[in-house]
């Protein structure tokens, strides 16, 4: 199979030959895997029982898939990235924006991916064949994992479409033999002594629903159109294309985060998730944990580093996709062993989420208002001004930013950073919100608010390459 030549340039009409049913697969085959699993262990670790934690994780994903999946019609329509598609409203040069909150999106997922994966991998097989569980086993491991990965993101959307359908069924079955693996140990009350996180039982709960339930879907605001732009809107429509994006969140991320929730109160697993998880484990399953470790994690995190070259791709336009990729496969992995000896897993992954939602959500929201608006008409040459070194166009705005929409998701996203609650970090307007962590619901709408207001209902004026020379003087 040859590699994949393209970056977030334009995709001919020929080569846009997946489908609905290719999209469920890639988001369903892509979401079976420990990184995403994982989440599901949060609520438990924040002290809910098993129906708080079902409730809070069904509930913010139901929420979180609302909010992302009209964004996969965007690159339905100008056939490129997401990050590339938001110089309609950004600018070309602003959609930069889209591309440090994606390259952001996709590098703490995959460093959590494959520190998880690993740290799974390498008690199982301390298990199986006793290896040691020093830092050197964990180094090999977390190496040869992102190696994996690294090839299949190299090789890019082909690879991946191919080894998401394998692993749909694969680790649908593991994940099966899984639930009764661990059915002899599995209790709906929670783990004992874990109070709540947060002192009492509704802002834990709405903690566990944005942190665990609501974060699965927002991570894929930008990672979205790497899928759809494969998707002839001539052959397939918007709304089947909807259909199949919903279907595709919310099975491939219910399905791995409630077995998260099952596996985590059944191993007793409020501080930690792997070592219970591969302590409970029967010794006939350990086989399958280790494959489910393996193959979902090299799946997940090369779907995230492909999204990842793409975003660099983006960023730096003299960068190939295959150089880029390579580049933020390094940064992963390093992050992936601060992750592992300098971090708390709780800690990191709780605060993480949470900053980058309050981040995140500002742009998807201005995205959509901006798609909407236009009523999905854009011109494709126009979108690739910047990725070309050229300048002018009907995105070039004030040279090649829109600074109102930037200036409204950045007000948003402070907004967001001010009522966010971490274990690291409270902003200064929980006073206000009693509290409860409101700020992926106050970055939305303060950012969306803004950019209606601050910004015309109507189609931007083409800029030819003469004023927009003048601009940037």
């Amino acid at each position: 199979m040859p590699i994949e030549q393209r970056g977030v340039d334009t995709i001919p009409e020929a080569e846009r030959t997946s489908g609905p049913r290719d999209l469920v697969s890639i988001l369903l085959g892509s979401n079976l895997c420990l990184g995403v699993i994982v989440f599901g262990w949060l609520p438990v670790s924040f002290g809910l029982d098993l129906w708080a934690s079902v409730t809070s994780v069904v509930t913010g994903t139901v929420v979180g898939v609302a909010v992302t999946a009209p964004l996969a019609l965007v690159s339905l329509r100008t056939a490129t990235n997401l990050s590339t598609s938001s110089g309609a409203f950004f600018g070309v040069r602003g959609r930069l924006v889209g591309s440090v909150v994606g390259l952001l999106l996709s590098l703490g997922y995959t460093a959590l991916t494959l520190w998880i994966g690993g740290d799974v991998m390498v008690g199982t097989l301390a298990r199986l064949v006793g290896l040691p569980t020093g830092g050197a086993s964990h180094a090999v491991v977390y190496a040869l994992l992102a190696a994996g990965t690294v090839v299949a993101a190299v090789f890019g959307y082909r690879l991946l479409l191919k080894l998401s359908k394998a692993l749909a069924v694969g680790m649908t079955v593991l994940l099966a033999i899984g639930v009764v693996a661990y059915a002899g140990d599995v209790t709906t009350a929670a783990v004992p002594e874990t109070p709540y996180l947060l002192g009492s039982f509704w802002p834990t709960w709405l903690l566990s629903a944005v942190a665990a339930g609501l974060s699965g879907p927002v991570a894929f605001i930008t990672l979205l159109g790497d899928y759809t732009r494969y998707i002839s809107p001539a052959r397939h429509s918007a709304k089947k294309v909807w259909y199949a994006t919903c279907l595709g969140l919310l099975v491939g991320l219910l399905v791995p985060q409630l077995f998260g929730t099952y596996t985590a109160l059944a191993a007793r697993g409020a501080l930690d998730y792997a070592g219970p998880l591969v302590a409970a484990s029967p010794a006939w399953y350990l086989v399958p944990l280790l494959l489910a470790a393996t193959a979902g994690s090299v799946g997940n995190a090369g779907l995230m580093l492909y999204s990842m070259g793409l975003d660099l791709d983006a960023i730096l336009p003299r960068a190939t996709r295959a150089r880029a990729t390579l580049v933020v496969a390094a940064v992963a992995t390093a992050f992936v062993f601060l992750g592992h000896f300098a971090s708390d897993a709780q800690t990191a992954m709780t605060s993480f989420v949470l900053l980058l939602t309050a981040i995140g959500t500002p742009w998807a929201v201005i995205t959509l208002i901006g798609h909407a608006r236009c009523g999905g008409t854009y011109d494709p040459e126009a979108l690739q001004v910047y990725n070309n070194r050229s300048r002018g166009g009907i995105y070039w705005f004030s040279a090649g930013w829109h600074p109102r929409a930037t200036a409204s998701w950045a007000i948003g996203a402070a907004v967001g950073l001010a009522g966010v609650s971490t274990p690291l970090y409270e902003g200064p307007l929980l006073a206000l919100t009693g509290g409860i962590d409101c700020s992926f619901v106050l970055s939305g709408l303060v950012g969306g608010a803004l950019y209606a207001v601050l910004t015309p209902n109507r189609a931007p004026r083409t800029v030819t390459a003469p004023e927009a020379l003048a601009a940037t003087e």
